[in-house]
């Protein structure tokens, strides 16, 4: 059952910055639509405000670094699968909207001990990552600090300016046969390229990585090349237990 994930947030919560300007963390503004039952992948229409998404393009701006990846070490390193730029976000007061919001969705049993730090990332022309999991095969990656694995994600389109190219594919999903698909999802890809979704701007995606406690290969997904324009996404993702203090926001 679904229910739990689609209520809206219970309350406005009133968030003060050090600055003594207020942010009012709105009820949530989105819809959903379930793409696939098995794996549960959702998509998600207006995920955060204009305004957020606004704030978000201004606290990343200067933070971007290359991507890293971790080996099956867990050591983070340089990798030509991926090759955007990145940064771990503050949890300040409107990134918190965002994070409670994330929690949320997921059915309000699930604590923020369990979130990892957001993520922004941004694609410049020819910048992508290559398909890849979220979950980890790596012991080390999965350790009792870290929270065990990678339950879900989220990945949400920022901002995309000018763009062409820098979808996100899921090979191993079933292209949708309804055609109302086709305004975020890439409906010209050949039938065997799996499913595409288009970058459009405060939208995202949601899936869960795992099933029976184990990854789920079916949500293999790559950040496609960015053609022309720039993207700029953020990942959400939850664990499945607390993470150790020293690997989380707040």
């Amino acid at each position: 059952m679904l229910s739990k994930s689609l209520l809206p947030l219970p309350l406005l919560v009133l968030l003060t910055t050090a600055s003594n300007t207020n942010y009012t963390c709105p009820h949530h503004l989105y819809s959903v639509q379930i793409f696939s039952e098995d794996p549960l992948v959702i998509y998600i229409h207006e995920f955060i405000t204009a305004v957020e998404a606004s704030h978000l393009q201004k606290v990343s701006e200067g933070q971007l670094e290359s991507s890293r990846i971790a080996d099956q070490t867990g050591k983070q390193q340089l990798a030509t699968t991926r090759t955007s730029k990145s940064t771990s976000l503050e949890s300040d007061p409107v990134v918190q909207c965002i994070e409670n919001r994330a929690l949320a969705f997921q059915g309000y049993d699930i604590p923020r001990t369990h979130l990892e730090p957001l993520q922004a990332v941004q694609y410049g022309i020819g910048e992508n990552y290559r398909p890849h999991t979220d979950w980890f095969e790596a012991a080390s990656q999965t350790t009792s600090e870290f929270g065990g694995n990678r339950m879900s994600s989220f990945f949400v389109y920022v901002a995309a300016e000018d763009i062409t190219g820098g979808g996100t594919q899921f090979p191993l999903l079933d292209a949708p046969k309804d055609e109302r698909w086709c305004g975020v999802v890439n409906c010209d890809a050949a039938w065997d390229e799996g499913v595409t979704f288009r970058p459009v701007p405060r939208n995202a995606v949601f899936w869960k990585n795992l099933k029976g406690g184990k990854g789920d290969r079916r949500t293999l997904h790559a950040g496609l090349p960015v053609t022309s324009g720039s993207k700029l996404g953020m990942n959400i993702w939850t664990r499945e237990r607390p993470l150790d203090a020293k690997y989380r926001s707040d």
